[in-house]
């Protein structure tokens, strides 16, 4: 009896865009030499020439590292950047072994290596690392697996005075559109989320804090409530088991301070403030403006995912941390 409502109804589903957030690892684009660059078979076409780039470099890098390369040496190059090209990770290298080398230029002091990345003899003669797996037996396949191919994760140190000058560089080298930090977003724990909803309901200040330290240490408000005698004298520390029964005593009445508990039980675990991720920086073949939502940080001179970090990889987008360490800057001075 309504035709006109079908018609709508068609023309709005008409309209829906669907789309997944999952693609491809996206690389930033790698400046090869010319004489590399229609090289390899398997990369774009035969047309980028990252796989024998890579295999290059860390050869030059092997004959200074190693006073004779062996057998032993070379079948495990060969392993090594075999399971590199096959996963198409070729161009993560070269952007990591490029801004180290940058950085050790630039009087940086850059960590010896951090991780599973050690285990990596492309990574040892590249310069990244500098402790040669070979010599302490080290597994490759704890930072590269040829049974489940995943993006290798290379946490580089750099001294704390010294890393934002690399940063700049990489935004220099690939552009601000296409550099960025990842946010992080802080949620309401037990105790903030009693004291936040005790200033908005007016209750006196010295009550709101009686009330956040009856909360036991390292636990939430839905645990503490859900949770039965067993259950609790289990999992809270004997001296913190009288606050928590005195806590859900005081939420079974009808004043303010009930009203306070239970209101910050509803709030807990919601989103309270944003930041920025210490280390992780997310660097992009084109701008950032038209693959994912971004913002701006007061703490970040660069823009700033509204991906977090357990997203932001998962829609294929580089992540690389600077991590700086203050024992560099002393080992330094």
């Amino acid at each position: 009896d309504l035709p006109q409502a079908i018609d709508n109804l068609t023309d709005l589903i008409s309209k829906i865009e669907s789309f997944t957030l999952e693609r491809d690892v996206l690389l930033p684009n790698f400046d090869i030499p010319n004489e590399f660059l229609n090289l390899d078979d398997k990369s774009d076409n035969g047309t980028r020439g990252e796989n024998s780039y890579l295999k290059y470099l860390t050869y030059e890098g092997a004959s200074k590292r190693y006073v004779e390369i062996t057998d032993e040496i070379k079948e495990r190059i060969d392993f090594e950047l075999n399971v590199i090209e096959n996963s198409g990770y070729p161009g993560y290298f070269l952007i990591v072994q490029d801004f180290i080398k940058k950085a050790r230029e630039m009087d940086v002091a850059v960590g010896p290596g951090r991780g599973s990345a050690a285990g990596s003899v492309v990574a040892y003669c590249t310069g990244i690392t500098n402790v040669d797996p070979l010599k302490y037996d080290l597994l490759f396949e704890r930072f590269l697996n040829p049974e489940r191919i995943s993006l290798p994760d290379i946490d580089i140190d750099f001294d704390d005075e010294g890393r934002g000058r690399v940063i700049d560089w990489v935004v220099q080298k690939y552009g601000k559109q296409n550099v960025a930090q990842i946010i992080t977003y802080g949620s309401m724990a037990a105790k903030s989320s009693i004291r936040d909803t005790a200033r908005v309901l007016d209750l006196p200040l010295f009550q709101a804090d009686r009330l956040a330290k009856l909360v036991p240490d390292m636990t939430s408000l839905n645990k503490i409530f859900s949770w039965d005698q067993k259950k609790l004298k289990e999992n809270i520390k004997n001296d913190q088991i009288s606050n928590a029964k005195e806590l859900i005593s005081l939420s079974k009445g009808d004043d303010l301070i009930a009203e306070t508990i239970n209101l910050a039980r509803d709030l807990e675990g919601n989103l309270r403030n944003i930041g920025t991720h210490a280390c992780g920086v997310i660097v992009t073949p084109k701008p950032l403006m038209n693959l994912i939502p971004m913002t701006r940080a007061k703490d970040s001179t660069l823009m700033v995912t509204q991906f977090d970090n357990s997203v932001v990889e998962d829609v294929g987008l580089l992540k690389m941390d600077f991590l700086g360490l203050r024992n560099l800057t002393i080992i330094k001075d």
